[in-house]
């Protein structure tokens, strides 16, 4: 289980259940920081009060620099196949701890794992909670 002192938990929050799992991160008071791939995106996630959002270009990889603070598991919530495999890609770069892809979608499963995902979790709903419940603490 992740101490809140070994590193902060890494989050892709497109959606409605990565704004969930935001939430839940700040109320159980773990150290959290946000990916983001545009300008607004950035935006949405600092308005919810995420204060280290890394905002990278994910169409060339000169920009994916390593971000200033120790990244010990990752929650990568799907967006689109190509989005969530540049993120894995991205981020298996950042940090040799556990990356999570939580999806609705069964099919990519084995393309997420090839690319170093360690955990590909589907789910329909948009409450995680179990996400911290089984993997953080």
């Amino acid at each position: 289980m992740i101490k809140a002192s070994s590193g902060y938990i890494l989050v892709s929050a497109p959606n409605k259940a990565g704004e969930n799992f935001i939430r839940e991160l700040q109320r159980r008071q773990l150290r959290l920081a946000a990916l983001a791939n545009s300008k607004a995106e950035h935006r949405k996630l600092a308005g919810l009060g995420v204060g280290n959002v890394v905002t990278i270009d994910t169409s060339g990889c000169e920009s994916w620099t390593v971000p200033q603070f120790a990244v010990s598991r990752v929650f990568l919530f799907e967006k689109s196949l190509n989005l969530s495999c540049r993120y894995i890609q991205i981020c298996r770069t950042w940090t040799n701890g556990p990356i999570y892809l939580i999806t609705s979608n069964p099919s990519p499963r084995l393309v997420y794992k090839g690319l170093g995902a360690h955990h590909v979790i589907y789910t329909n709903g948009d409450d995680v909670g179990f996400l911290i419940d089984g993997h953080l603490e």
